[in-house]
């Protein structure tokens, strides 16, 4: 029993270790973003997890999502230009990301995608998968980089690496088809989202330097300017509203200025940067 329970405490200090090597961001060391499907800031806000986080974090009352439909948005959050996708049809694209700017600076990063099939799977859809809402596939520099590609997982992970204390420094974490509200609603959406990641955000030493950005892909196709649900919510992050007028470029642009990655040289450097929120 006391060997178990040092080998135990030896596994923690190695990831607890590993976490405090990596650079340390201005405002925090760990980003997990998770994003929801189609739907406007106003049927979301009404929710009662998705209220419950606003009113704890940052709620930015205009925040808009790029473009419609759902693949260009996901390109755009993660590369910092609809990089000419214009529809939700397979893409191979051939540019820098996120995932560059990272590893430059030694940052760990992982996919966490709910019913992805593994293996670098390429395929458009996988029961509630669909290739469409997981723009790191489409990169062929991680496509064709199979250590990259391994950073793309099912989203079961994600339990396993939190009681491990091994979720590196960026997270992004898509639900499927359903959780994400895309062939349900945003009621389901929220309910789902509340029994998973209720337990993270009320834990104070998982959320120590940790801040969750929960926002949607699009509003609704009817909905003029755009408008989202996009909440950020950490221990360093002072509550209230946000009303200044920023987009998915800006939580790229955050995430650059947090770790002093550079930038990737398109929208993510002319986007109006998050206020300050700290």
């Amino acid at each position: 029993m006391l060997n178990i329970l040092l080998i135990a405490l030896c596994s923690l200090l190695v990831s607890v270790q590993s976490f405090a090597a990596s650079p340390r961001g201005k405002y925090f060391d760990r980003a997990i973003t998770v994003i929801f499907e189609n739907e406007n800031y106003t049927a979301a806000i009404k929710q009662p997890f998705f209220n419950q986080l606003a009113r704890r974090g940052a709620n930015f009352t205009n925040f808009s999502a790029i473009t419609h439909p759902s693949q260009p948005n996901y390109i755009a959050l993660t590369s910092g230009s609809l990089n000419n996708v214009t529809n939700d049809k397979l893409v191979d694209i051939n540019s820098k990301n996120i995932v560059d700017l990272l590893e430059a600076k030694k940052l760990t990063w992982k996919a966490y995608i709910e019913d992805y099939p593994g293996n670098c799977f390429t395929g458009n859809l996988s029961g509630k998968y669909v290739r469409k809402h997981n723009p790191f596939i489409s990169y062929l520099n991680i496509q064709n980089n199979a250590s990259r590609c391994a950073n793309i997982v099912n989203a079961s992970n994600f339990e396993q690496d939190a009681a491990n204390g091994t979720l590196p420094n960026y997270v992004f974490y898509v639900p499927n088809n359903r959780n994400n509200g895309h062939d349900t609603n945003v009621t389901f959406a929220d309910k789902w989202y509340s029994q998973k990641f209720t337990k993270y955000v009320n834990d104070t030493n998982f959320m120590q330097n940790t801040i969750l950005i929960s926002t949607f892909d699009e509003g609704q196709q009817n909905a003029k300017l755009n408008q989202i649900y996009t909440s950020i919510v950490g221990a360093t992050v002072k509550s209230g509203d946000v009303s200044a007028q920023v987009n998915l470029y800006s939580l790229l642009n955050l995430l650059e200025d947090n770790w002093s990655l550079g930038n990737l040289g398109k929208a993510d450097v002319t986007a109006a940067p998050i206020p300050n929120i700290w």
